[in-house]
C-alpha cells in the first residue's frame, strides 16, 4: 500500500513551503521509452554531449534509457552525474539506481535523501560526511577513476566527498524575511554547479556558483530568477 501511495503521488504530488507550492503532474513524462532516445536524430544528442545530468526521478520511467547514456558514458571518457532526488527513490528503486551508480563521476543529493540512503544500505550512520564518503566510494564502472559525492543541508554547510576525504562548504545565509519560496533549490544547486564544473572550474567555485544559484532562487516566487543575475 505505502508503495502505491508513494508512486501516485510521484504521478500528481503537492509540495507545501512556508508560503509557496509546487504542482507537477509527470504522466506525459512517464511514458518516455528508450525507442524515443535511440532515434538517431534524438541519440545524436547524446553522442554531442560532453556532459550528461540525469535526475533520479526518471529511474522510476525509463531505467534502459539511463542505462544505454550512463554506458555511453564511461565508453566515451565522458562525464555522467546524477542526483538521488527524492527518499523514495532511494527506498524503493534501489535495484535500479544500483544498476546506474557506477557509472556516475557526481552523484547529488540533500541530506535526507542521503540519510534514506544509508538506512537502505545498513550502514547504520546518519553522519551526512560519513555518508558522503560511503557514497563516494561505492564501485565504479570499468574504466572510471572517481566519483564526488555533493550532499546539501539546506542552510548547513555543503558536503563533498572526493578521494577519500570530506570537505563542507558554507552557504550562503539569508534572513528569514527575505526567504519566499524553497521550491527548485536543490535543482537551482546543481545547475549553478555544473554551469561551472563544465568551463573546468574547481569544486569550490562549482558549490559557491551552486550555492548561489539556490540562494537566489529561493527569494523567488516559483522556480523563477531575476533577468540578470549578478554571480561573478
Amino acid at each position: 500500500m505505502r508503495m502505491r501511495l508513494l508512486l501516485q503521488a510521484h504521478v500528481l504530488y503537492v509540495l507545501l513551503v512556508a508560503k509557496g507550492s509546487l504542482i507537477a503532474n509527470l504522466s506525459a513524462a512517464n511514458c518516455y521509452k528508450s525507442e524515443h532516445l535511440k532515434k538517431p536524430e534524438n541519440w545524436a544528442l547524446v553522442e554531442k554531449a560532453k556532459y550528461i545530468y540525469i535526475a533520479g526521478f526518471f529511474l522510476t520511467v525509463s531505467p534502459e534509457s539511463i542505462q544505454l547514456v550512463a554506458e555511453h558514458a564511461a565508453a566515451n571518457n565522458k562525464v555522467f552525474l546524477m542526483n538521488l532526488s527524492a527518499p523514495f527513490i532511494c527506498e524503493f528503486f534501489r535495484d535500479a539506481q544500483e544498476k546506474v551508480l557506477p557509472y556516475a563521476d557526481y552523484i547529488f543529493g540533500n541530506e535526507t535523501e542521503a540519510r534514506i540512503f544509508s538506512k537502505v544500505r545498513g550502514w547504520e550512520t546518519e553522519n551526512v560526511e560519513e555518508i558522503a564518503l560511503k557514497i563516494s566510494q561505492l564501485p565504479l564502472a570499468s574504466g572510471k577513476q572517481k566519483r564526488i559525492a555533493v550532499i546539501t543541508q539546506g542552510a548547513d554547510p555543503v558536503v563533498v566527498a572526493e578521494d577519500g576525504k570530506v570537505k563542507t562548504f558554507p552557504v550562503i545565509l539569508l534572513p528569514k524575511e527575505k526567504l519566499v519560496d524553497t521550491n527548485g533549490a536543490g535543482d537551482a544547486f546543481v545547475g549553478g554547479f555544473l554551469s561551472q564544473l563544465v568551463q573546468g572550474k574547481s569544486i569550490e567555485d562549482c558549490v559557491k556558483a551552486g550555492c548561489y544559484a539556490a540562494n537566489v532562487i529561493i527569494q523567488q516566487s516559483g522556480c523563477t530568477y531575476p533577468e540578470k543575475p549578478d554571480f561573478n
